[in-house]
């Protein structure tokens, strides 16, 4: 009887340790969720283009010559200016579209330069570590959307004329274009073309108010996620991309038959003057 007992629990514990063993491959459980934003990583820090931030981490380090009273506050103030340092770095970085970077846009503006260090200086601190030495780590977020939008995007948008007549009906809401394969790259600006170059959609078909608060379209790492963003959803219309254009490789290729199919839904339903397109990039 204690022989089976014993055999009993041990094949217990076995089939615990199995059910753990499988809990922890689930890929639906939080310790193993998938992040689903697409982050690009620009020199000194992170583009999120799925949540539209930038982030970076500054370091501070302690000065040894000043009381030990002030030493943190000094070593706070260090990881700040670091952090900023680390934020306009990375904001060069940032493709504007197919052709032009930020730095390209700072380089030839004083005012657009002075604008964006402006900008930059009020990013948001999302956490503080102390480190055992006494440094400090301080992480920041800043806003691609709103007034940093409005310093790089055109002042003249939405002023090109439909591609075809509005077809009647319909139930779509919004536009994801698949452009996995091609090595797409994210911008603040970027088109969706035919292999003509003529433009499907971009900063001359949408409103400007839309494109500096939301963007001009967001971006997805797959479908399931694009489906699901509230951009889009609930039923967008989904398309294939046939390439990509332009120097940064910004610009969305797409078939002529899905650029009239686009077309006379979005001018039906106005999705692309309200932003509501999600690319899908690698």
């Amino acid at each position: 009887m204690k022989k089976y007992l014993f055999s009993m629990a041990i094949f217990t514990l076995m089939l615990s340790a199995q059910t753990i063993e499988q809990k922890g491959k689930n890929p639906t459980t939080p310790s193993s969720a998938q992040n689903y934003s697409y982050v690009q990583d620009v020199g000194t820090g992170q583009v999120d283009w799925t949540n539209r931030v930038i982030k970076c981490t500054g370091i501070g380090g302690v000065n040894p010559d000043v009381p030990p009273s002030v030493q943190r506050a000094g070593a706070i103030r260090a990881a700040k200016l670091d952090a900023l340092r680390n934020i306009l770095e990375t904001i060069k970085g940032i493709n504007i579209d197919a052709e032009t970077t930020v730095e390209n846009a700072i380089t030839t503006s004083d005012v657009i330069h002075t604008k964006i260090q402006g900008i930059a200086k009020n990013f948001q601190v999302k956490d503080i570590r102390y480190m055992s030495d006494g440094s400090i780590e301080v992480d920041v977020a800043m806003a691609l959307t709103g007034d940093f939008s409005d310093v790089l995007l055109p002042s003249e948008m939405g002023n090109m004329p439909p591609m075809t007549t509005p077809q009647a009906g319909g139930t779509y809401t919004g536009l994801i274009v698949d452009a996995r394969g091609f090595k797409a790259q994210p911008a603040m600006a970027p088109k969706i073309i035919t292999p003509d170059k003529n433009e499907v959609y971009g900063t001359g078909y949408v409103s400007r108010e839309y494109a500096v608060d939301m963007g001009i379209a967001g971006y997805a790492k797959n479908l399931i996620q694009a489906k699901s963003d509230e951009r889009v959803a609930p039923n967008p219309l989904i398309v294939k991309a046939i390439g990509v254009g332009g120097k940064n490789k910004t610009d969305i290729v797409i078939s002529p038959q899905d650029a009239m199919l686009i077309q006379g839904y979005a001018q039906n339903l106005s999705f692309l003057q309200k932003c509501k397109v999600i690319i899908i990039v690698d």
